[in-house]
């Protein structure tokens, strides 16, 4: 039996979504106006396909899929200079948008995108056999990063990320380590862009 799974995914039209996987290098395979709005795309053996709806609101989406790959680095690169010669600049933030390469505690290597029309798309490769969630370590500065790093990039919550950081890098009574201090200070830069949020 050669079974196979295909993404249905919503936007509110389909311009700027096919516009969007077009630059990631995929190729839109079918397209129809009527009687609805309807395309799919595909690029190499990833398949996604899109139906539009008016009164649909990308940015309260929870639509989302997983695509896994064999070369989720390559993938990433690729989408990357797609995106910056599309967009002029590498979107981290709004839709559409690209988060960062991480090896989660859940055995893979995974990037999290979102399209104009709200779709996160999660792209990894397995890197351990234990896809169970490691357990959050015990010490302060280190279970911190992990949960951050677990909202950020696997739940797609950076508000909940940076409120995890916040409260542990304002900790008088415990002082993380220079190398601790230096990742959680990146993750929480990398959340303040996506968040917009300068200061």
């Amino acid at each position: 039996m050669a079974e196979k799974t295909i993404p249905i995914l919503p936007c509110q039209t389909l311009k700027p979504v096919l516009d969007f996987y077009t630059a990631l290098g995929f190729e839109v395979t079918f397209q129809q106006k009527s009687p609805n709005p309807y395309a799919v795309v595909e690029r190499g053996g990833i398949q996604l396909e899109f139906f539009g709806r008016r009164k649909y609101d990308p940015a309260v989406s929870f639509s989302t899929c997983y695509v896994v790959t064999d070369d989720v680095d390559t993938l990433y690169e690729s989408f990357r200079s797609g995106l910056k010669a599309a967009y002029g600049k590498i979107p981290t933030r709004g839709l559409p948008r690209i988060g960062q390469l991480r090896d989660m505690s859940y055995g893979m290597r995974q990037f999290l995108m979102t399209d104009p029309g709200g779709n996160c798309i999660r792209v990894g490769k397995q890197i351990s056999e234990d896809q169970h969630h490691q357990p959050a370590p015990r010490e302060t500065f280190a279970r911190a990063l992990h949960m951050a790093t677990l909202f950020a990039d696997s739940k797609d919550d950076p508000e909940g990320a940076a409120k995890i950081l916040d409260r542990v890098l304002a900790l008088t009574d415990e002082q993380p380590t220079a190398v601790q201090r230096v990742q959680l200070l990146k993750l929480r830069a990398d959340i303040a862009e996506r968040l917009q949020d300068t200061p």
